[in-house]
């Protein structure tokens, strides 16, 4: 099975809308995460914040066409997590993505179909989607309930498996807020 080329990125951010008990998560159709729901996001750009990457990637995934797309107000922004994502590569190369998790509470526009993501579904918090990454199906339950965490993730070659048990700390806030 060919899985395509390995993304090699080192700092990156998701974003998932929360609206009462439900939150925002669509199918992506490139790079890693290919084939399932995730929250909307991508690699930090040099002397971007990550705050500033998020509200960036946001509207770039929910858009294919100026004036549409989601805007995030950044006021309404919670850091949630921060994950240090340890991949291993086919070659043995192991790379870490040290990814910023924010929720987002509010917005204006609506998340439409784009190249990178199809399938905009709002999902309860309680009842995620069965196609979501392995790690996916640890840490958003924590988060999804309130919680703040610090963690490291160990992938397998394109992040199929994880090939050992997690590391999580909880943690009150982060202070980069």
């Amino acid at each position: 099975m060919d899985m395509g080329e390995e993304k090699v990125l080192h700092n990156a951010v998701v974003c998932y809308l929360i609206d009462g008990d439900k939150f925002l998560m669509a199918m992506k159709t490139t790079k890693i995460g290919k084939g399932c729901f995730n929250g909307y996001g991508g690699g930090i750009e040099n002397g971007e914040s990550p705050k500033d990457a998020t509200i960036r990637e946001f509207w770039e995934e929910t858009n294919d066409n100026p004036l549409m797309g989601v805007s995030i107000n950044p006021e309404s922004l919670e850091k949630v997590a921060v994950i240090d994502f340890h991949n291993t590569k086919s070659d043995g190369e192991i790379f870490v993505c040290r990814v910023h998790f924010y929720f987002a509470y509010k917005w204006s526009g609506e998340a439409l179909d784009t190249e990178t993501m199809i399938n905009p579904t709002w999902f309860d918090k309680k009842n995620l989607p069965d196609e979501i990454m392995p790690a996916d199906k640890d840490f958003l339950p924590i988060i999804l309930g309130n919680k703040k965490i610090r963690a490291k993730y160990f992938y397998s070659p394109f992040q199929q498996t994880l090939l050992r048990n997690p590391e999580v700390e909880y943690v009150d806030c982060f202070s980069d807020d």
